[in-house]
């Protein structure tokens, strides 16, 4: 049920924007023909402004385009995926042709080979040319072409960095070679493979024996998911897969949610605000989108320092807090939050009420800080003045 409601809302949202959809031709001299594309831009697209979208190629437009772009703008909505270009190749009665392969190798030939071409050397350099992309790039592919896009591992430069392999018609020997290729990348690159229970047996055969080659690869650059719906046919589970897929490749654009706080912030070797700038270069690295550090991110990784009782961090984080918000009073509440733990009460004072000139931060407001102040004032009063020398001697220390 909750998996119709929100195909239907992915829906809802694309029809709702459907005068972004467009249809191209590009004239290919690898196919020695024109070939019709569908084309969806974000929302809010300006080809003037510097902002750069990922590309998520769909092969099997004809069927397979809406699908995606009514999820991207679903995903989008919510802010759980950058705005992308998508890019829907109509193929109709050429499918054929465009997926003809070797059936020993199971890699495209002849015609097939001249489709897999046009792609990457003419398609895709004329998306780059007319658009404002980044460098990310999405393959998306369902049975025959679910097959086909693992062709594009075989390049000596990744095309594509995020492959999504919905119910692949593996051929050939290509399955047995994935996992071998997928182990070699030195660069980022994601693969989510999906099957269901009521799958076509053979091929749901072959992308089992798949799955456990890959699960057994050892490369920290590979992000690998896999899915198996229940209930779901070879058909039924283009929608589920299209989302999760999608969840799963841009997860580290989402907000840092439990699971990432516990698994990856939590036992982190090194101060956490060094954690929360590694993982937002990385987003711009790989989706060439620049964000600023939200107070919300700062908040959530604070309460883990304070958990792990790890103060260093907690400097380090009020620092980076001042640095990229230095309108409010959150960096300078973490430093005197790191002052007070370590029993430094009369700096901690000191930087409280410095704190009562900045503008209220998202969960912490001034008479909060106001508060702390009458504590510590209640736990000094016995505290004679050679302390306030000593703290501004370390202070001055500090900022030098």
């Amino acid at each position: 049920m909750r998996k119709t409601i929100l195909v239907a809302l992915a829906i809802l949202v694309y029809v709702s924007s459907s005068a972004q959809v467009f249809y191209k031709e590009i004239a290919s001299s690898r196919l020695n023909s024109e070939r019709k594309l569908k084309i969806k831009l974000p929302k809010d697209y300006d080809p003037k402004a510097d902002e750069k979208y990922p590309v998520i190629i769909v092969f099997d437009g004809d069927y397979l385009f809406e699908p995606v772009a009514g999820q991207v703008d679903f995903q989008t909505y919510f802010d759980d995926m950058p705005s992308s270009i998508v890019v829907g190749i109509m193929q109709g009665e050429n499918r054929f042709y465009d997926a003809y392969f070797d059936p020993a190798t199971g890699l495209p030939t002849e015609s097939g080979l001249r489709f897999h071409d046009f792609v990457s050397d003419e398609l895709l350099p004329y998306i780059d040319k007319n658009y404002n992309t980044s460098k990310f790039r999405v393959a998306v592919g369902h049975d025959r072409m679910g097959n086909f896009i693992n062709s594009y591992l075989y390049k000596e430069n990744l095309v594509f960095q995020a492959y999504v392999c919905i119910s692949p018609d593996f051929v050939g020997s290509l399955n047995n070679f994935i996992s071998k290729r997928l182990a070699l990348y030195k660069d980022d690159i994601f693969y989510y493979l999906a099957t269901a229970e009521k799958d076509i047996p053979a091929i749901r055969e072959s992308i089992i024996s798949t799955d456990t080659q890959i699960a057994a690869v050892k490369n920290q650059n590979l992000t690998y998911y896999f899915d198996d719906f229940e209930n779901d046919t070879h058909y039924t589970l283009v929608t589920g897969a299209i989302s999760r897929s999608f969840d799963k490749i841009f997860n580290i654009y989402n907000p840092l949610r439990e699971k990432e706080l516990e698994e990856k912030v939590l036992p982190y070797e090194g101060t956490l605000d060094q954690f929360l700038t590694d993982r937002y270069k990385r987003i711009e690295k790989l989706f060439g989108i620049k964000q600023e550090i939200s107070e919300e991110e700062l908040e959530k990784v604070a309460k883990v320092a304070e958990q792990r009782e790890d103060f260093e961090s907690l400097y380090k984080l009020g620092k980076l807090a001042n640095k990229i918000h230095p309108e409010t009073l959150l960096g300078t509440y973490y430093l005197a939050q790191s002052a007070e733990q370590l029993g430094k009460t009369k700096k901690a004072k000191k930087l409280y009420e410095s704190a009562l000139v900045l503008n209220d931060a998202l969960n912490i407001d001034k008479d909060y800080i106001a508060t702390k102040i009458e504590e510590l004032a209640v736990s000094l009063v016995d505290v004679d003045d050679e302390d306030l020398e000593e703290l501004e001697e370390e202070d001055d220390n500090e900022n030098e």
